[in-house]
């Protein structure tokens, strides 16, 4: 198969907390600071003046599996044994774990925390985490809003999946319930269609336009029959659910002490509560999973993913070929390829099917935010590659997608950090996928001038085998015949014949001179040669083949077995 990837500012009142407010030493808030109290649990996250209830929601997920973390927040730190004055966290960036060190400073208002705290006044683990992933960020500003899988695969390396309840598929409890098995962690929230009315209370004492963790997912006898449960948790640390299988609902009564105890129900303001899935399902409008996967544990114990991270980029001009609807561009994108190999455990006999998860995420943008980066509106599309085609590593071309339909596609372009869908597909023959990610937007324009000298000192420096830097009737002639070609090579890539190749058909006149090249060289080349309307211009595309021609009869010259090795005295010829 072929998959093609598409390619907060702090309030009045935070503010001035921030300007009014210091940054002060736990030491200073009370006398007996302790990086954890009694184990690290999800009672310990409490939401202060912070929009970032999405990273508490993940947070809290995070402390049901003490092996996760720990990974995230190393037990061998306090504020006795050892103590520093710093404290050090680790986070998944991008395929890799990185450590991130800060000093104990929290900022206050009136010696009060302004942000994250524990429910216990000395305990600070959860507050110096936050700090620690502000610092990952650039800021505390820029955690302001979000969406809680980004954080949960920013603790754990994992993939993750989103689903709206009203296109939820039947089989959603059963989905989470095998989540939580595998360790995966959940979020969920209610969309606020107002902006003005995020995180405010409904009748039922829930909150639109916030972040719940997923804390446990349970089936009880109530009376006569099972019934489905979740318990859910607020990052608050208070303002709870009131309606069936709330703290003190008249529900609780039929079940035994035993049955109580197992659910571990608790009739306290945490946070936490417990609701029945059909309710859930009505009041909740989003749900995001984080399936983990093998960096994320070593316990054989639990099931993970199978996991295949492919690196690329959209290089204007060259590699954001934008969506369908850019034909003539949309074949440029990044693409990957994928073989389905393993058959689900429940496909029936009569097919053979794997399901997967895509996921594409932009980088960083999270980060540049404050220097006026904005997310890009991105997607991709599934094709079917066929038994003839699966062994071919190169670029699908143009008209593979004029002529082929995709499979299966994301469902729509967002400008979200992350796109992420499950797919179930039929492993027919060899199972071979292409995946096209493609960038929103796409680029045309502009025209340039004849030869330049340097263009001309290239040329004659390509033909003169002798050194004199004066060409023979042979050498012109070579050189000449050279240059038709190319030109033959223009005309036929040019647009309306201006004078000017887009910047994106650049690959095919490239590799109709005769040149087959990787896609990072294929980006150097259109941010070397490609002017500000991403068009290249004759004089441009001769150098850009002069040199190519230079490099290649270079290393032809030094070619024993596919390798050269140079002197520095080779390498400065």
């Amino acid at each position: 198969w072929l998959i093609s990837f598409d390619f907060p500012i702090l309030s009045s009142k935070e503010a001035l907390s921030l300007k009014v407010g210091l940054e002060i030493y736990p030491q200073e808030i009370c006398e007996n600071p302790q990086f954890i109290v009694g184990g690290a649990s999800r009672t310990d996250i409490c939401q202060g003046d912070l929009g970032d209830c999405w990273l508490l929601a993940a947070i809290a997920c995070l402390t049901l599996n003490e092996k996760l973390l720990y990974r995230v927040v190393p037990q061998d730190q306090s504020y006795s044994e050892g103590y520093g004055g710093i404290f050090h966290f680790q986070f998944w960036r991008y395929g890799d774990w990185v450590d991130v060190v800060i000093d104990d400073r929290i900022p206050t208002f009136n010696n009060q925390l302004v942000f994250t705290k524990s429910a216990e006044r000395n305990e600070f683990w959860s507050a110096l985490l936050e700090k620690a992933y502000a610092k990952l960020h650039g800021s505390y500003e820029a955690l302001k809003g979000g969406n809680t899988t980004e954080a949960m695969e920013d603790f754990t390396g994992g993939v993750t999946e989103f689903y709206e309840m009203k296109e939820a598929p039947k089989e959603l409890y059963k989905i989470m319930k095998k989540a939580l098995e595998r360790g995966s962690m959940m979020g969920c929230s209610i969309d606020s269609l107002v902006p003005a009315r995020f995180e405010t209370r409904t009748v039922t004492g829930l909150v639109k336009g916030h972040a719940y963790s997923v804390t446990a997912v349970e089936e009880s006898q109530h009376k006569a029959s099972k019934v489905r449960l979740v318990r859910l948790r607020n990052p608050w640390g208070q303002v709870e659910w009131n309606g069936p299988w709330s703290d003190n609902s008249k529900e609780w009564v039929s079940l035994s002490k035993g049955e109580k105890d197992q659910l571990q129900h608790q009739s306290a303001e945490d946070g936490e509560f417990w609701m029945s899935f059909e309710d859930f399902k009505k009041n909740y409008t989003k749900i995001e999973i984080c399936n983990l996967t093998p960096d994320a544990l070593e316990d054989d114990k639990i099931h993970k993913w199978t996991v295949s991270v492919n690196e690329g980029r959209w290089v204007r001009g060259c590699s954001a070929g934008g969506c369908r609807n850019y034909p003539d561009t949309f074949w440029t994108n990044p693409q990957f390829r994928l073989c389905l190999l393993e058959e689900d455990d429940d496909s029936e006999d009569n097919e053979v099917a794997c399901s997967f998860v895509v996921s594409l995420m932009q980088k960083n943008r999270r980060k540049e935010r404050k220097l006026g980066a904005n997310l890009f509106t991105i997607g991709f599309a599934i094709y079917e590659v066929s038994l003839s085609m699966h062994g071919n590593k190169q670029h699908m071309q143009k008209d593979f997608f004029l002529f082929n339909s995709s499979k299966a596609r994301c469902k729509s372009y967002i400008n979200l950090r992350e796109v992420t869908q499950r797919f179930r597909l039929m492993r027919e023959r060899a199972g071979w996928w292409w995946i096209s990610l493609s960038h929103s937007s796409t680029d045309k324009d502009l025209n340039t001038e004849g030869f330049s000298l340097e263009c001309c000192r290239s040329m004659i420096a390509l033909v003169d085998m002798d050194g004199t830097g004066r060409l023979s009737l042979q050498e012109f002639r070579h050189l000449w015949n050279k240059i038709k070609q190319w030109q033959g090579i223009f005309r036929h890539y040019s647009s309306d014949q201006a004078g000017i190749i887009n910047s994106y058909e650049m690959r095919n006149a490239i590799n109709d001179a005769g040149f087959r090249l990787n896609n990072q060289l294929y980006d150097i080349i259109t941010m070397r040669y490609a002017n500000e309307g991403m068009n290249i211009d004759f004089d441009s595309f001769i150098s850009c083949l002069v040199r190519l021609e230079a490099m290649f009869r270079a290393f032809q010259a030094f070619d024993q077995d596919g390798t050269i090795r140079l002197s520095v005295l080779e390498v400065s010829c």
